[in-house]
This record gives structure tokens, C-alpha cells and sequence, in this order.
């Protein structure tokens, strides 16, 4: 059990995966108002060892937020998170953009989110953030906060390294996790 452990410990350690932020905000895009998530997600991301190769800030539009995702995807970005663009305003069409580009779902990665937000919050039930597989990439949709998306991120940037090896082609034995 113990070789186990540290042969899981020094993959974890030798991958280190490409991830981009987007921020998906009107009033940031315009530079109403400062993109604090962003930055916020970068920082914690950065902690966890991923390669932050690109940040982008755009506005709360369909099309746009859909050409940015497909862009990323196309430069074999491993892990794309999302922040803003979850909630129930007319204006929040971040999942529905992500299930447009998305060619599988992975309905587990929310689901763990809303419930690790539910013990922080009863409103993290009305975020309706969703995770899905394009290619070789993962994405990930956060909520707008930069509080909420850090909490959420950190719920399950660990399996998402799991993911990310399966996706990627890497050794995942499911069953070796201690």
C-alpha cells in the first residue's frame, strides 16, 4: 500500500497541466469594474501546480463566450475554468455555452460543488455551473465570486488532477487512491 501511495504522490507531483481562466463579466469586459475572480482563481490555481497560460475576460454573450472556450481548446489547453455567468440573471448563459462546445458532460464535478457550497450557504443551490470534456480538455464552470469560485475550485481540484490524467492519457487507476 505504502509504493502505492508514493508512486500516486510522485505522478501527482511530475504533471503539471496547462489551465485558463475566463472571466465572463459585462461590466469587466467594458473595465467597469475590476476582475477580482479572475486573479483569485489564478492565485489558487497556481498554488496547485497548473501552468496558467492564458486569461481572458469576456462579456456575458453566447457567441463570444463559445468562440473563446473553442479557441482554448483548439491551443490543447488541458483545464479551462470559467468564473461569473452561473446564476439566474437573463444575462448568465455560461453553462449553456459550455454544453454547446462540450462533447461529453461530467455531471460529477458540479454536483460535488453545489454541495460543498450548500454547507457553506443554502444559496449555492441556484448556481447552475456545469463541467463537461471537449478533446483533451476539461471545463469547468465556477461561480462569480471570487470567494464562491475559490470554495468551489478547491472542492475538487484534486479529482480534477484524476481527471485531467485519464483525459490526457495518463496513468489512472481509480481504484489506487488512499
Amino acid at each position: 500500500m505504502a509504493d502505492e501511495a508514493t508512486a500516486h504522490e510522485v505522478e501527482k507531483e511530475e504533471t503539471r497541466y496547462t489551465v485558463a481562466v475566463v472571466t465572463v463579466s459585462d461590466r469587466c469586459s467594458r473595465g467597469e469594474r475590476e476582475d477580482a475572480s479572475g486573479p483569485a482563481l489564478v492565485s489558487l490555481l497556481g498554488e496547485h501546480g497548473y501552468d496558467v497560460v492564458a486569461t481572458r475576460v469576456v462579456p456575458d454573450d453566447l457567441r463570444q463566450i463559445m468562440a473563446t472556450l473553442q479557441a482554448l481548446v483548439a491551443n490543447d489547453v488541458a483545464l479551462v475554468v470559467t468564473t461569473g455567468g452561473t446564476g439566474f440573471s437573463p444575462r448568465d448563459v455560461t453553462p449553456e455555452a459550455t454544453e454547446a462546445v462540450c462533447e461529453r458532460m461530467a455531471p460529477g464535478i458540479p454536483e460535488a460543488m453545489r454541495a460543498a457550497s450548500m454547507a457553506i450557504t443554502p444559496r449555492g443551490c441556484l448556481s447552475r455551473e456545469v463541467a463537461g470534456l471537449v478533446r483533451g480538455t476539461l471545463i469547468v464552470n465556477l461561480p462569480g465570486s471570487p470567494k464562491a469560485a475559490c470554495e468551489n475550485l478547491s472542492a475538487v481540484i484534486e479529482p480534477i488532477a484524476h481527471g485531467l490524467r485519464m483525459l490526457r492519457g495518463g496513468a489512472a487507476d481509480c481504484a489506487s487512491l488512499s
